[in-house]
């Protein structure tokens, strides 16, 4: 395993189990993953070109959402007039990350800490970590957030992969729940009636079992995603017409913040820790 500068123009670095098994990631924007090659196979989507105009988010890879997952409903900050209202998603996919090889777990490590930037809207000190480990066809995610500060500190974590599919209608869908959450109309809908839209766009939150999988007909393959609890909330969006799907583990829904509903909070010099992975098998 090593770890090399791939694109030195876009500050693109590769993680190399092999020539047919590899991550590439970019400090610099987030510490998000921009490609998975799994045996050979492009199992991420990333559209390179939106990549390139820094003035825009990014789509596709694995962003990672900190300290909140979707948006707040308030123009205010929840931590008073002094600080600026967190944006979608969170500051972390769009601040420079630091990042290490562990040779004793032959896994990349991503760091993230506190700021003069975080400092404008998150009144903690912080250390995220992210220890991934990439094995042919398993993509594990090892996840510690440390409360430096010395009063408790409120966050909800997410991943927000997209992964390539050939086309919306030779997708099925399985481990989910009978319900979901329309998250742009916020109401709850029959799961199998929004999944059959899925071509039109949709944005569905779930209580799942800290299981998710699609199957992918035409590329013969399935992906799951275990991320089990308090992570076990998944998002499914899509956004036609982009031929992906995001298949998201969340620990907690929008507005998370604001209501309190599933907001964690980490104690002072403590440490929460979760786990996810993506699996990818073949259906051939």
């Amino acid at each position: 395993m090593q770890i090399k500068l791939s694109d030195k123009d876009l500050g693109i670095f590769v993680f190399q189990l092999d020539q047919k098994n590899y991550i590439n990631f970019c400090p610099g924007r987030g510490g998000v993953i921009t490609n998975w090659v799994s045996d050979g196979k492009e199992i991420l989507y990333f559209d390179e070109k939106r990549f390139i105009d820094k003035k825009k988010s990014i789509r596709g890879g694995i962003p990672i959402l900190f300290p909140i997952c979707g948006n707040l409903n308030t123009t205010t900050s929840v931590f008073g007039k002094e600080y600026l209202p967190l944006t979608q998603h969170g500051f972390a996919r769009d601040l420079q990350w630091q990042y290490d090889f562990n040779e004793n777990e032959k896994s990349l490590c991503l760091f993230l800490n506190e700021s003069k930037k975080t400092k404008k809207y998150y009144p903690f000190d912080f250390e995220l970590r992210i220890e991934v480990k990439l094995q042919i066809n398993c993509l594990e995610f090892e996840i510690t957030i440390h409360n430096k500060t010395d009063f408790a500190m409120p966050i909800n974590f997410g991943l927000h992969p997209y992964f390539n599919v050939s086309d919306f209608k030779n997708l099925e869908f399985i481990d989910n729940p009978l319900d979901c959450q329309d998250q742009e109309k916020n109401i709850i809908s029959n799961t199998l009636e929004e999944l059959n839209k899925i071509n039109l766009g949709v944005d569905l939150l779930m209580y799942t079992s800290g299981r998710s999988s699609f199957r992918d007909k035409i590329f013969e393959r399935e992906v799951t995603l275990n991320h089990p609890y308090p992570f076990d909330l998944g998002v499914i969006w899509s956004d036609p017409p982009r031929r992906m799907i995001c298949l998201e583990p969340w620990t907690s829904p929008r507005n998370s913040f604001v209501d309190g509903f599933r907001k964690i909070m980490i104690p002072s010099n403590v440490s929460k820790r979760l786990n996810a992975s993506i699996q990818i098998k073949s259906l051939k």
